[in-house]
């Protein structure tokens, strides 16, 4: 059995306005990632607040098909929490009272992080806190639209280690009467690349101090979760890429915090078989999240590679689940695995996930010779968000 080598208290439970989590750990939004298939699934396992991807608010207020569909929650859930990406005040303030007026979420996140640059080159995501002004009416918007509904903001450090925002944008946003704030310990530049830099949560604690801050960031395991929590005294954690293909992170989570709520013997080390088992029932979610088996079973195909990283299972064998068709397709390549094969160890821990190289923010022209909007700027968020969802 492999234990935590951090240590730390079982943990308070996190009070995020109205909410209580009796474990501080929150699902982080991830594009074509955490639909209400992936959040179904990590609830089986453990417990936290599990968020949606991250949705447009100008195609929520136009109440376009796909944004209707991604705000949709199963019953299952009972804590909805959605997070709205937005760079116009207004619309951000109209998509937040639809959800409020329609008894949609219980919880609303801002996205201030996205490096994406489909997001950044039109001002929005990471590059958006820069803009001082914009950053401080959009969500003094959104948490007056929200009302007692608890609304809370996800940003990173800035753009690049010359434009950093988020000591300035995090007063801000606790002054505008946020319930909470995030903070992915990389700037816009670094993307997924090197190491989370966890003493600037530390530091933003340090300058937040009315509501709770919690840290993300190069959480692969619990013992990473204990240890940013012990290092920089935040008071939760926000789980990405650590969890893809590893939804029973959210058990060892739960475990390590909260024992008394949540027992369990140190960390989940599945064998092969039920890796097998929870891949499949992955797959019958997104069949039932879509309504369709032969989407369902196309989404799965990402996945394969995160959920047997570590495991013997052959090249051909992992080639064929990755172009599965179907659900008794993909359960004859299932029954091939010898379910017998235990957890590898280290292998299957670790780094998952995109991570790139460090490049240069996209970003509207001349976008960094001002911390305000000048009129070009002004007259081009209404095109910001565009009309999809995601990023």
């Amino acid at each position: 059995m492999i234990t935590p080598t951090s240590t730390i208290s079982q943990a308070a439970p996190l009070r995020i306005g109205s909410l209580e989590l009796d474990v501080p750990v929150v699902l982080a939004p991830m594009a074509g990632i955490t639909n209400t298939a992936y959040r179904r699934l990590c609830r089986e396992f453990g417990a936290g607040l599990y968020v949606s991807e991250m949705i447009t608010s100008r195609a929520l207020v136009e109440r376009t098909p796909e944004s209707m569909r991604l705000i949709t929650h199963h019953e299952s859930e009972k804590t909805r929490s959605i997070q709205l990406y937005g760079v116009d005040p207004k619309t951000v303030a109209d998509a937040v009272t639809l959800l409020v007026a329609e008894d949609r979420a219980d919880h609303i996140d801002l996205n201030f992080g996205c490096p994406v640059p489909k997001v950044t080159r039109k001002g929005g995501g990471s590059a958006l806190p820069w803009k001082s002004t914009l950053f401080r009416q959009i969500v003094e918007a959104a948490v007056k639209a929200a009302g007692p509904l608890p609304l809370t903001v996800k940003m990173r450090k800035g753009i690049d280690s010359d434009h950093l925002t988020y000591l300035e944008a995090g007063k801000a946003a606790e002054g505008a009467g946020v319930a909470a704030i995030a903070l992915h310990a990389r700037t816009a530049a670094e993307f997924y690349s090197g190491q989370a830099d966890w003493a600037s949560i530390e530091k933003l604690k340090s300058t937040v101090t009315s509501v709770p801050v919690l840290g993300n960031g190069d959480i692969w395991s619990a013992d990473d979760a204990l240890r940013m929590m012990s290092e920089t005294g935040c008071d939760g954690v926000v789980v990405g890429r650590g969890c893809l293909g590893r939804p029973w992170l959210f058990g060892d989570l739960a475990a390590a915090f909260n024992p008394e709520a949540h027992p369990g013997e140190g960390l989940i080390q599945p064998n092969l078989g039920r890796v097998a088992a929870t891949f499949r029932r992955h797959a019958e979610l997104l069949t039932e999240f879509f309504e369709s088996e032969e989407r369902g079973c196309r989404d799965i195909r990402k996945h394969v590679a995160w959920y047997f990283k570590g495991y013997p299972v052959g090249g051909d064998l992992r080639a064929s689940m990755a172009t599965v068709q179907s659900l008794a397709q993909l359960d004859d390549l299932l029954g091939q695995l010898d379910a017998d094969q235990p957890y590898p160890g280290i292998g299957a821990e670790g780094p998952r996930g995109r991570a790139g190289t460090p490049k240069k923010p996209a970003l509207p022209e001349n976008w960094l010779n001002s911390r305000e909007l000048d009129g070009a700027q002004r007259e081009n968020l209404t095109e910001g968000e565009g009309d999809t969802s995601g990023g």
